[in-house]
């Protein structure tokens, strides 16, 4: 009796591991996806961003004065913007954001990555300079909304622009 049990103990213990085996092999998926890994999560891991223009600095530090109980800025002729919920420049303006605006001097005065608000034809948009050049009838400016997938269609002359961000209240 005691060699019948031996075969069958060895024949159930293999049975058991293969079934074992195939429940936690066959078929096995991961319940989700993993991300395709870009240059851009890439360079955040290495720290080497790629570079992007930003907006020109044209406060100096020498004219905020922060005390207890306020901050002054000393700009000139500041004009205050608010901002509809259009979502095109998420998420650095959204309809909570206020603004600092002042007229640009010049054509020279605005730079690629400057935030500056326009004369659209049907409205006043507000977005980022992506291009800057000049053809047959001088400078003109593209421009792009951060979360656009694409530019404005138009190119704008100065003399639509209308202001240009010197800071961004939240």
């Amino acid at each position: 009796m005691k060699r019948r049990l031996k075969p069958l103990f060895v024949f159930m213990l293999v049975f058991f591991l293969g079934f074992t085996a195939h429940m936690l092999f066959s078929g096995f998926q991961p319940k989700t996806e993993l991300p395709k890994v870009t240059s851009a999560m890439v360079s955040m891991v290495t720290g080497n961003a790629p570079e992007v223009p930003s907006p020109k600095a044209r406060i100096s530090e020498n004219d905020i004065l922060v005390t207890d109980n306020k901050v002054v800025i000393a700009i000139d002729n500041p004009q205050w913007a608010t901002f509809t919920n259009t979502n095109s420049m998420d998420p650095v303006l959204d309809e909570n954001a206020f603004a600092i605006e002042k007229r640009p001097a010049s054509p020279d005065d605005l730079e690629v990555g400057d935030i500056a608000s326009y004369d659209g034809g049907d409205g006043i948009i507000i977005h980022r300079i992506v291009e800057k050049g000049v053809d047959k009838d001088g400078t003109y400016f593209l421009f792009k909304g951060d979360n656009n997938p694409l530019p404005d269609p138009d190119k704008v002359r100065f003399d639509q622009i209308k202001r240009v961000v010197v800071g961004i209240l939240y």
